[in-house]
């Protein structure tokens, strides 16, 4: 049994998921935004730390740089130097020391790298294996600032005797190499000083950033050598392979480590020699407790503040839920009396809320339904009238189907085309009798039979593959096919029928013999070709003797003159009427040869214009011919296509209206050329655009009444058109002006068909 929530129970419920929901997910998003707003603030703290550190680690010597800088140009100085004075360079050593008392090493070399003068204990004249970076000064003859392994070797030489002890050793220092040059440019000397920091504590120029959870390492070669941390304090001693391999190649590595029970996010810089090696590392750790800390604590906010408001909403909707389900029980109580049949029953409803308007109008359904009640008693009988009544059409309505059937039985019986009908399941249900005369087959053993079967026996497998089709649910429209069954040609129309609710009903099968028809068609076919055979001859030779009288016969009157143009004119025309007639024959016939090769559009296309020209120009009536050399040639007749495109201008020019232009144009379509011949003249209707490629059909001309012709040249124009596996079309402008086209495969796509 399956627990029942009242309306109370489920508001609460509901109530209830929502907060939960919508808090959960406020929890969320405020997490994730906090999470990455703090994360970005310690990236922004670690990055300006780094700033900082980079700054002040080269700060003292920057100011080292600029205090050599202002003493090496002294002319004391260069001329003791010159003079070896070693005396008073100490003593000028000494002097710089005060004002720089930061720096552990100060020597003076000459240009043959022999100490001159060192900040501890007297010069000796031997030469000095000096670092690199003083060869880099004395080679650029400018001041070099860099942060060099020096040896201890070196530093015990150079007046250090605390590193004579381990000569071997190496000691990351920050040095400042200035030459010393003289007024002719030579190298005199250079200064080399350095800051050791190879000591517990920090320099003293880093020691600004420790603090507020910042703290700073210097390392050399990996090993930590400096830190504001704690000597015995892990974490940071020793730099790993990975960070290694970050720093070697120069760049900054950054990432979180624990040092000690606290977490860092930590910016490790490398330290560069003066060749580009790594020596060294600068890093800065910047700690996380903080922002943790922060996470933490509007986490707990957040918490509280969605406990708070939960409970406050479920407490106002506990209170909402029962002001509001009492009158709703009452409503349910009074909709059961009044299903039990009670119309009687009323609700009171004091309330000016929804629930009171929701009671006044339970309590006019309730009298509705009582009217209607009555109202539905006094219509069941006069239904049962309109029954009997109903009863008597349907009676009527039988009899006239079965008259209508009658006649449809008829009708099909009386065709003289064959009929055959199918059911959904493809078993035949009609055979008329013009089918069982055509096939010779008695019914019995066609009816109830597959369609199937039916056509093996009939000699209509060809249409099988097309009668399934027909029977897919989406079956295409219904088509005609044309087969030679038992030496008779027949028409087979087929289409699927459809019930009232679209499926598949059965197909339905007309079949015609036009055996008779078509040799009749053949007949008519060649008694019109003998006949214009036989006309051809005599008329051409009346054309030859008006054309000789026309021109030689200078004592001929105007009047004479006259009537022999109109007869030569005449024979002129029916000369061409009889040649059209002899090239659609030929071409229905066969007997029309066409020779095929490679063809320009381009020459094509002139050549018809040159023979159009003459035409156009009697007719003020510009021909505009836009067909260029860069299309690819086409598979082709030569003589044939000028054919096509002159009918096609002929026409153009012959309904254009004067002084309009007709415009040519071809343009390529994917494996086709597409020629198109464009006039201005008044749109042809639709009623005359179904005779425009039929033989003998002429349109009526609004402007000039039936304009003369044979009515050919169209369709003489669409059987060349096939002939070269092509089409041709019709289009209509927007507003005046016809567009008639055809396509001509390009060479290479139709490999020798035709």
């Amino acid at each position: 049994m399956h627990p029942r929530f009242g309306i109370r129970t489920k508001l609460l419920l509901s109530i209830l998921v929502i907060l939960a929901v919508s808090y959960s997910t406020l929890l969320y998003s405020t997490m994730k935004t906090l999470g990455a707003s703090l994360q970005s603030e310690a990236e922004r703290s670690l990055e300006t730390n780094l700033k900082f550190a980079r700054g002040q680690y080269f700060h003292q010597a920057d100011i080292v740089k600029y205090s050599l800088m202002q003493s090496t140009v002294s002319l004391s100085v260069q001329q003791r130097i010159r003079e070896r004075d070693r005396a008073w360079l100490t003593d000028r050593l000494q002097r710089w020391y005060t004002v720089l008392p930061f720096m552990d090493l100060m020597v003076l070399v000459d240009a043959d790298k022999r100490i001159l003068a060192r900040l501890h204990g007297p010069a000796s004249d031997e030469p000095l294996e000096v670092p690199v970076v003083v060869d880099q000064a004395l080679a650029s003859q400018r001041v070099v600032v860099s942060t060099e392994l020096v040896s201890g070797g070196f530093l015990c030489r150079s007046g250090l005797p605390d590193y004579c002890k381990q000569p071997e050793g190496e000691v990351l220092m920050v040095t400042v190499a200035a030459p010393v040059l003289g007024d002719d440019g030579n190298v005199l000397g250079c200064v080399l000083t350095g800051e050791i920091l190879n000591r517990p504590s920090l320099p003293e120029q880093l020691h600004d950033l420790v603090g507020n959870g910042v703290e700073v390492t210097i390392t050399q070669r990996g090993m930590r050598i400096a830190s504001s941390l704690p000597v015995n304090l892990p974490g940071f001693s020793n730099l790993s392979p990975r960070v290694l391999d970050v720093l070697e190649r120069g760049e900054v590595f950054r990432g979180e480590v624990k040092v000690g029970s606290r977490s860092y996010e930590t910016a490790i810089d490398p330290l560069l020699n003066s060749r580009g090696e790594f020596v060294g590392s600068l890093s800065v750790a910047v700690s996380t407790e903080r922002f943790k800390k922060s996470r933490q604590e509007n986490l707990a906010n957040i918490l509280a503040s969605a406990f708070i408001g939960i409970l406050c909403s479920f407490a106002l909707a506990f209170l909402a839920s029962r002001r509001l389900t009492g009158p709703l029980r009452q409503l349910a109580a009074g909709a059961r009396r009044i299903e039990e049949g009670d119309l009687d029953q009323r609700v009171e409803g004091s309330q000016d809320d929804e629930v009171g308007q929701l009671a006044a109008s339970f309590n006019t359904m309730a009298e509705a339904l009582k009217e209607r009640d009555g109202i539905i008693n006094k219509k069941t009988e006069d239904l049962q009238e309109l029954n009997e009544q109903l009863e008597k059409k349907v009676d009527q309505r039988t009899s006239a189907l079965t008259m209508e059937m009658g006649r449809l039985e008829a009708v099909l019986t009386g065709m003289a085309e064959g009929v055959v009908v199918t059911d959904p399941k493809n078993r035949v249900v009609l055979f008329n009798p013009a089918a069982q005369q055509l096939f010779g087959m008695v019914p019995h053993r066609v009816i109830g039979q597959p369609i199937e079967l039916v056509c093996h026996l009939v000699g209509f497998s060809a249409l099988l593959d097309r009668l399934r089709e027909l029977g897919q649910p989406d079956r295409g429209v219904g088509s005609k096919e044309e087969l030679t069954v038992k030496g008779k040609r027949l028409h087979v129309y087929m289409s699927s029928l459809a019930d009232e609710e679209g499926t598949f009903a059965g197909i339905v099968l007309s079949i015609r013999d036009v055996t008779v028809e078509e040799q009749v068609d053949r007949m008519k076919t060649e008694f019109i070709s003998t006949v214009s055979h036989e006309l051809k001859t005599p008329l051409t030779s009346m054309k030859g003797s008006l054309q000789l009288l026309l021109t030689r016969g200078k004592w001929l009157t105007d009047t004479e003159r006259q009537l022999l143009t109109v007869c030569f004119r005449n024979t002129q025309r029916l000369i061409r009427l009889i040649s059209e007639i002899l090239d659609i024959s030929g071409i229905e016939s066969g007997g029309m040869a066409f020779n095929f090769k490679s063809v320009s559009i381009g020459e094509v296309t002139v050549y018809a214009v040159e023979e159009i020209k003459s035409y156009a120009m009697g007719r003020d009536i510009t021909i505009v011919n836009s067909v260029g050399e860069h299309l690819p040639p086409v598979y082709g007749d030569s003589d044939r296509l000028i054919q096509v495109i002159t009918n096609l201008l002929s026409n153009a020019v012959k309904f254009s209206p004067e002084g309009k232009v007709v415009m040519v144009s071809a343009e390529q379509d994917g494996n086709y050329v597409v020629v198109s011949v464009a006039d201005r003249g008044r749109v042809i209707e639709w009623a005359d655009r179904e005779k425009l490629f039929k033989k003998f059909q002429q349109i009526q001309s609004a402007e000039r009444g039936k304009i003369g012709g044979t009515g050919l040249g169209l369709a003489i124009c669409k059987e060349i058109v096939e002939r070269h596996h092509g089409r041709i079309f019709y289009t209509a402008g927007k507003e005046t002006g016809n567009t008639f086209s055809f396509t001509v495969p390009i060479i290479g796509e139709t490999d020798g068909k035709g």
